[in-house]
Parts: structure tokens; sequence; C-alpha cells
């Protein structure tokens, strides 16, 4: 494997040039490198983390674009990052520097690149050389969800399970740290998040049989801090008597092996590859965990702890506190790694510290964060799957006619495996009290087979075919009210959506769809305010910031992929309804629409356009 920086201002054969090094002495770029983190995510100017806060609500005081003039969005500048894969991270924005990552694609896989925000000039690039073979063993494309930052230091995971620390200034790497092994399936795609001067890293593959883990590095040199399994005995799991999960079942000891068959904890899935919420108060990390393995459920009998569950985790130590199993016994690959957004809640004339998580299972769950309790879980898409969930006990109540059986095919059962909504992160706003959720719409026909576990290749046991839920849409855009229960708007789109979101103070939020629109949306009743076509679908997550003009600016990356996507970027028939995982069934039209792309688009306010005073009548 080989590291490198790319630091020049000539061209040398096999690598990238780093442009220039006046903005170094810059002031806009030259502030302390000690800056604290949360003190970067109190500055509305700035983008300081994939999902903009420790809270993950992906909220921006900014209101210079709000509902009056946001139809006055144009372009301001563009980049191409070079990858024409699955466009899935969120830039971030430090000290008026943009630091965005691609896909593993292309001469330089997961390639690093610094610019003027404002601007758009090229600073520097930096091109890690991860193993070729980590594409080969990525279940659901090659996107890499964003990178990190602190104290100088920007952190980029590679899908060969390497974690980077990068001068953010110079483009130099200062250290790396291998965390995974391909030959087992592993790989990494989440962003990492930085929390007490620890870099936070999951790993990828529960489609391989991984053995899912979290582990933390120290920010300075890249030494493993600790590590805590999703499986097995409560020693690795870091769990001990400080443990106190809210519900009855969850405690006893060492449930990450005695809820499994003999040994098969340690092929078990639950891998950890989205999104990591923090409390500073409580001082409590909080994640979800994948769906066990295989998929085929019958070959793994018991509840499968800890796959499909919440943790909440001591940074410091990685002891577990609390946990809560979402989807006991998963048999849907219905993973919970969904964001964690994490509010104070007028609930029954009580202030509660709450977590808002949207499952893929598709209830919406409102927990109190310090204990665990599930305060309540409502439907947001068209469930048939589950009957609810018993807030007494805190499980899910399963719908029998549903189960899977050995050999014979079940029919619509939603959501899908991706759920009602998978990764693409959601929006908090403190100024309406709503939730903005982007997801899909999809149910699906489900047949499991026996399967046997060969390191390093798929070990699912399941065919699928999925396919538009009730009303014939596959996504939709809403706005939910965590305390009346309900939603309060949606927005109905063709295809999955796929992107994540953000809201702002103008009251405006944004969003992407595959068929190639980008749209700003009146966040109080989601009325359309804006629209632009793009060159190629997007599953990406826009964010926001301010320029070193005082323009407000929304970036967001362009580019179709990922697990829908792949039937258009990749060498997948679309004919073929249960290739991808099944996912081409719902997506088989999207070739029609787009094809892969990889093109950062940056916006910004332009003039009002100037009425028209002619005499034309409309018709």
């Amino acid at each position: 494997m080989i590291w490198t920086c790319l630091r020049d201002t000539a061209l040398v054969v096999g690598w990238i040039v780093l442009i220039g090094t006046s903005w170094l002495t810059n002031p806009v770029f030259a502030q302390a490198a000690s800056s604290e983190l949360a003190a970067r995510m109190k500055d509305a100017n700035q983008w300081p983390m994939a999902a903009r806060d420790y809270a993950n609500t992906r909220y921006s005081e900014l209101d210079q674009i709000n509902t009056s003039n946001a139809s006055q969005l144009q372009i301001a500048w563009t980049f191409s990052i070079g990858a024409d894969r699955g466009q899935e991270a969120a830039p971030i924005i430090i000290d008026g520097a943009m630091y965005v990552v691609g896909p593993y694609d292309g001469p330089y896989p997961n390639r690093v690149f610094a610019l003027d925000a404002t601007t758009g000039e090229l600073k520097w690039a930096y091109a890690p050389r991860p193993e070729p073979a980590a594409k080969g063993v990525a279940c659901c494309d090659v996107v890499n969800r964003g990178l990190a930052f602190n104290n100088g230091k920007v952190f980029l995971n590679t899908l060969d399970n390497h974690t980077v620390a990068i001068d953010a200034k110079t483009g130099k790497e200062l250290w790396h740290t291998k965390l995974g092994e391909i030959n087992r399936g592993e790989t990494i795609t989440m962003a990492p998040v930085v929390v007490r001067g620890k870099v936070l890293v999951g790993n990828s593959g529960g489609e391989l049989g991984v053995r899912g883990w979290l582990t933390a590095l120290d920010e300075d040199t890249g030494a493993i801090k600790w590590r805590a399994y999703s499986t097995g005995p409560d020693s690795e799991v870091l769990i001990g008597d400080d443990f106190k999960p809210f519900y009855d079942n969850l405690k006893g000891k060492d449930l990450g092996v005695t809820s499994w068959p003999a040994g098969r904890w340690q092929v078990g899935g639950g891998t950890v590859w989205g999104w990591i919420s923090y409390d500073p108060e409580l001082n409590l990390i909080y994640y979800g965990t994948a769906n066990p393995s295989p998929w085929n459920a019958n070959q793994r009998s018991g509840d499968n702890l800890w796959s499909t569950a919440i943790f909440a985790r001591d940074p410091d130590t990685g002891r577990a506190k609390w946990a809560y199993q979402i989807n006991p016994h998963d048999l849907f690959d219905h993973d919970e790694i969904n964001e964690n957004v994490l509010v104070d809640l007028d609930i029954n004339g009580t202030t509660r510290k709450v977590l808002i998580h949207p499952g893929r299972n598709g209830y919406m769950y409102v927990m109190d964060r310090a204990t665990g309790e599930v305060i309540s879980a409502d439907a947001y898409d068209h469930v048939n799957s589950y009957k609810g969930v018993d807030l007494k006990t805190g499980r899910i109540i399963p719908n029998g006619e549903k189960t899977p059986i050995l050999g014979k095919t079940i029919n619509d059962i939603c959501p899908a495996a991706p759920g009602a909504k998978d990764w693409q992160p959601s929006a908090w706003s403190p100024r309406t009290k709503l939730l903005y959720v982007p997801h899909q719409h999809l149910c699906m026909d489900f047949k499991s087979s026996e399967v046997g576990y060969i390191a390093g290749t798929p070990f699912i046991g399941a065919s699928v075919d999925m396919y538009a839920g009730p009303g014939g849409y596959r996504g939709e855009f809403m706005a939910w009210d965590p305390v009346a229960k309900k939603k309060v708007w949606e927005i109905h789109e063709k295809l999955p959506v796929w992107t994540g979101t953000l809201v702002t103070a103008g009251d405006v939020t944004f969003y992407g769809t595959m068929d190639r629109m980008f749209k700003a949306v009146d966040a109080m009743n989601g009325n359309v305010l804006w629209q632009f076509r793009a060159g190629s679908g997007f599953i990406g997550q826009p964010v926001t910031y301010r320029g070193s003009d005082d323009q407000q600016y929304v970036a967001i990356l362009s580019g179709v992929g990922g697990w829908p996507g792949v039937v258009a970027n990749a060498e997948v028939d679309p004919r073929v309804r249960n290739a991808a995982l099944g996912f081409t069934g719902a997506t088989q039209d999207l070739p029609f629409y787009t094809a892969g792309g990889s093109e950062l688009l940056v916006f910004k306010l332009g003039p009002a356009a100037p009425k028209d005073k002619s005499n034309a009548q409309p018709r």
C-alpha cells in the first residue's frame, strides 16, 4: 500500500498536483488550529462535520437564503471529483476551506480535495493508494460518506479499512492506521466522527458475514484506544457492571453469545457504517448497528444481539451504558444504522432529553437518551411486516404472515430490505420543531435459502425483488412532528429519495432526486421554491456555509449510485430484477434518467429575474 500527499506545484507522473501555497498565509485559512470542534459547530459560517453538529441536526442558522428569495439560486462554481460512481459524501467547510472526498474508483480512489469554499480554487489534493481488491468486496457501491475535522487535521476513512489523518493546511499525511481486513469482507464507508480526542470509526460488510465493531483512535497518533464489538461476549462488546438497559429482556450475561446458535455470533454482522451522535452533558455517544448475518433468519435462531440495536457508550472508555434492540431476530435486512437526532422535546408537559431515530423498519422512534426508554414509535411509511411496537416491553410485534419460510416466496413485504429509510440523513429545525426526512417507499417479495459462510464472499441466503409501494411512487420527502406523532407534509417522487437533507433558519430545506433534480423547499409547508437539473442523479448530502464574500452557499455532490443506483453506474443488467441484492427491480428505469457523475455543485443567490414587461399572454 502506498500513501502520499500531493504538495508540489508541478505535475508528477502518477500523482495529482498541489496548486499554489499562497492560501496558507491568508488569514481566512490561518486561524489557530487549536480551535475546538464544538466551537466551530456554533459558527454558522462553517459546516465542520458531515452531520453539522454532534446532535446530528443538520440545521444551519444562516438565513440569507430564505423562502422569499430561494428562487434566485444559481450556480456559483463547480468542481469535478473525477470518479463517476456514487457520490454520497458531505463536504465539510472549515475557516473558508472546503474539504471533499471521492468514492473508491478511478486512478485515485478516495481522493481528498481542499478547495477555496468561495471561489472553488484547488489548494491541494491527497491521494491514498488503497488495496484494489477492496472494490470487489464492497456490497453496495464504493461510496464514501464524508470526512471529519479537528485541531487542524482532516480525517479520512478508506474503503480498504484505513483511517488517515491529513494536515488541513498542507495536505500532508500525518498518520494512517489499518483497522480491518478486506479478505474477511470488511470495508469502511462511513464518515468518521471526532469526540474528546478520539476518532470514531465503524466497519461495513454485513452481507459478507463481517463481525461489526466501533473503534476509537487517538486523533494525534492513530493508536487504537478501544474497540467495541456488536456481537460476542460482554468483555468484547464492552459491557460491564455499569450497563443499565431499560428493558428486562436486555439484561443478562453474554447475550451477544447466548442469543445466537453456537458460534454464529462470530460471523453475525451488526456492522457500524452509519451515523454517530454525541451528548456532551451526558458524555454519551449514540449509534446503531446493522443487520445480522445472513439475511436468511432460519439459520440464526434467537434475538441475535446486539445487531439492529442502538448503543449509548462512554466515548472515553467505550463501555456501554445502555442499549436497545430495535428488530430482535431481524427478518428483512432492516439495519438500524440510521441517524439518532438529539433534541429536547416537550412531551406531556415535561421536557425530555430524547433521541429521534427514523427506523429502517418504518417506525419513528422517540427515546429517552439517558435511559433507553422508548417513548413513542409510530409508522411513518406503509408497514405490514410488523404490527407495531409494544411500549411496555420495547419489542416490535412481528406479522407472522410475512415471516420468511425457507424455500418459499413471501410476497408484498413492506418496507423492503432497504427499509422505509436507509442511511440518507434527516434534518431537524428548532424553529419549526419538525424533522425533515428523505426516504424510499418500497415493498418486496422475499425468498430465503440456505447459504454457507466463506470469508470475504456474499453471505446472504435470500433472493429479493423490490418494487414501488402503495400509490406507485418509490420515494418521499416529508416533514414529521415527533410530538404530535404525525406527518405534516409530504412530496412524492417517482424514484427513491436517497440524498440527505439540511434545513436553515431561512426556513428552507434542500434535497435531491435520483432523476437529477436538486430542490429547495419551504420548510413550513413543503412548497417547492426552486429546482435545478444536474448532469447526474443525486445521492449526496447538501451542506450550507458563508463564504469570504459574506454570501451564503449551498453545496452538494452530483453522481448517481449507492445501493439503488448501481444499475445506472455499474455493469448491472436492469433486466435482472434481483440484481444488486434486489434493488434493481425497484430502479430498472433509472438508466433512462441518468448515468454516473462526479460533479460538486455550489450555489448562491443571483439577482432577481426581471419582470416580463411585454404584452405577451400566457398560453
